[in-house]
């Protein structure tokens, strides 16, 4: 991205705020004005005073210009403050404005995007947090410096090389000269760190996603003892960061030399060429002073010339990201327009075809299914074998690579997204509780649920009186519960949301015996005329459904009722009778006798 695309991209933010762009580029012109005085006074100063000292007259005949300048430096400071003041306020000001807009926009945006954005290569979620997170910053501080610190010095610069060339045209062109080779040197020190911020940036991704992996998977690493390889993988990033940011301030502090010499050598050029003139008699003396302070106004900004390249091409690089994610239109969820007034919830798979985005192997072959309205459809199959997937279908969090899935006769697609899944309850192995109350987390599944309907849905669950027993109870936080009373608050969520279509992954995989019969018993009530779609690898769960589906290896290989399937003798009998097995249904019988 170069600095018009990135300016392009950045003006929708800052056009809401123009008219905080209007009044910073008024009091820039102010500012760039009064930046000028002190010039002025000092060759005012010198030359009156070295007129007064070569007539013998002293401090009493001297009074009066002492006086005049020192009102018009302190007017001048006066004025000063104030136009920093605001340049300062309203530029912090629009940074803030920007910031939120830009968040809150990226935000929004990838909320809307489809499943596959997130599994693809590259995003994963700490990777996406370092790209929003690093991309607002430095848009936003680009922003923030260009009126409060850019902008001002480049129109201090044009006013006082415009009065260089006023008061002496070749005084003004040794200013001038130098402006282009201190702003080529500037280049080649942008050019020269280019690839090095761009491997800094993806080092520091890399950094945050290794860090948050380490957090989720913290039980796991200290259960192997494998602290230290973890440590070693972490320290390497670490290393190869620390190298790159050496190497890069290595060359920095060459060019920022470089060019401090360049300046200097413009310093001593000013001071010979009007020396020469003072002693031929075209100058003042004053006007020594005059050209040094007016040239050091024209090099103020060469001299920050370093920091506004690295400011600017941190925005440069980091906006790449962030913009990528904000303008990756082509993953937003596509949605239909299709809302009957009632949906039955018959679904009718024909030769679906799915690989992950990303992926090389396919996950589903030919998948032919027809899921019966009202009825429950047990997934069976060993893990990878494309249950969970079919049910990712099913809920359009993907598109098939081909084949078509029809509900109620209707193509999926053509099906309002928001609509579809207002009209699903979805209850996963692991499900995701937020930061919030266990009434917060509840209401989840209904935003305008009245108190009275969580706690019904709470009952429902069986966690109501679990709830109860809490200091808090409902007002706890919900992160504080174990693993299964957490899995008891989103089945909650789902009885409070009362959708027509049911998809159940493994809902009481994480429950002990007790939950595990409570939930079922609330399962079988909720699963009354609706269509429920259920992978488990519970017995009881899967013997009462209707029908049943055997996966394997992505294909559908055996379906029929309990009995037709196992009277097959495929896979389906394979995986039940090892279910029994690890139940020891034998001793248990034994037992009951």
């Amino acid at each position: 991205m170069n600095l018009l695309q990135l300016f392009k991209n950045l003006w929708p933010y800052v056009k809401p705020y123009r008219w905080l762009v209007v009044f910073a580029l008024v009091l820039t012109f102010i500012g760039s004005l009064t930046a000028q005085v002190n010039a002025w006074v000092l060759r005012y100063t010198v030359d009156e005073i070295n007129g007064l000292v070569e007539q013998h007259r002293m401090l009493q005949e001297g009074l009066n210009v002492l006086i005049m300048i020192s009102v018009i430096l302190i007017s001048k400071e006066i004025i000063n403050s104030f136009i920093q003041f605001g340049q300062k306020y309203y530029g912090e000001k629009l940074r803030i404005f920007i910031s939120r807009d830009l968040a809150q926009a990226v935000v929004e945006k990838v909320l809307t995007y489809q499943m596959a954005f997130f599994t693809s290569g590259g995003n994963q979620a700490g990777k996406l947090q370092t790209r929003i997170d690093r991309g607002v910053e430095s848009l936003t501080r680009l922003v923030q410096n260009f009126f409060i610190d850019i902008l001002p010095l480049f129109a201090n610069s044009i006013v006082a090389l415009i009065m260089m060339f006023n008061a002496n045209f070749y005084v003004g062109l040794v200013g001038l000269c130098i402006v282009p080779i201190y702003y080529y040197v500037s280049q080649l020190q942008a050019k020269k760190l280019k690839n090095a911020r761009r491997t800094i940036k993806e080092l520091r991704e890399n950094k945050s996603q290794g860090i948050l992996s380490i957090i989720e998977s913290i039980p796991v690493i200290k259960s192997f003892i494998r602290e230290h390889i973890e440590g070693e993988k972490q320290m390497g990033l670490q290393t190869a960061l620390t190298d790159t940011q050496m190497k890069t301030r290595k060359t920095s502090f060459f060019f920022d030399g470089l060019k401090s010499f360049i300046e200097q050598i413009g310093v001593v050029i000013i001071i010979i060429l009007t020396a020469y003139f003072v002693l031929t008699g075209q100058m003042t003396i004053g006007a020594i002073m005059f050209h040094i302070l007016l040239f050091n106004n024209v090099s103020a900004p060469i001299r920050q010339l370093h920091r506004i390249y690295d400011q600017m091409n941190d925005a440069l690089i980091y906006s790449e990201g962030f913009f990528e994610v904000l303008h990756a239109d082509h993953q937003i969820e596509d949605s239909g327009s299709y809302k009957p007034a009632r949906i039955k919830g018959e679904f009718q798979l024909e030769n679906v075809n799915f690989t992950y985005p990303g992926n090389a192997t396919r996950t589903l072959h030919y998948i032919n299914m027809h899921i019966q309205p009202g009825k429950i459809t047990a997934l069976v199959g060993l893990s990878g074998a494309g249950k969970s997937t079919l049910i990712n279908l099913l809920d359009k969090f993907y598109k098939p690579d081909s084949g078509k899935i029809l509900l109620d006769g209707v193509p999926l697609d053509e099906y309002d997204t928001t609509f579809l899944r207002e009209n699903i309850g979805l209850v996963l192995q692991k499900n995701h509780i937020f930061s919030g109350t266990i009434e917060e987390n509840i209401r989840y599944g209904k935003p305008d649920a009245t108190f009275g309907e969580v706690e019904n849905a709470a009952r429902q669950s069986y966690i109501h009186d679990q709830i109860m027993l809490l200091p808090e109870q409902y007002q706890t936080s919900a992160l504080a519960l174990s693993g299964g009373q957490q899995q008891k608050i989103a089945i909650a969520r789902m009885f409070l949301k009362n959708p027509p279509i049911i998809f159940l992954d493994e809902p009481t995989a994480s429950l002990d015996a007790v939950s595990t019969e409570q939930i079922k018993n609330s399962l079988d009530a909720i699963k009354k005329n609706r269509t429920v779609i259920i992978i488990s690898h519970s017995i009881s769960q899967i013997i009462d459904s209707d029908r049943i589906y055997v996966m394997k290896d992505g294909m559908v290989v055996e379906s029929g009722t309990h009995e037709e399937v196992y009277a097959q003798e495929g896979v389906y009998k394979d995986i039940f009778d090892a279910m029994a097995r690890s139940l020891n249904i034998d001793k248990i019988s034994r037992t009951l006798e």
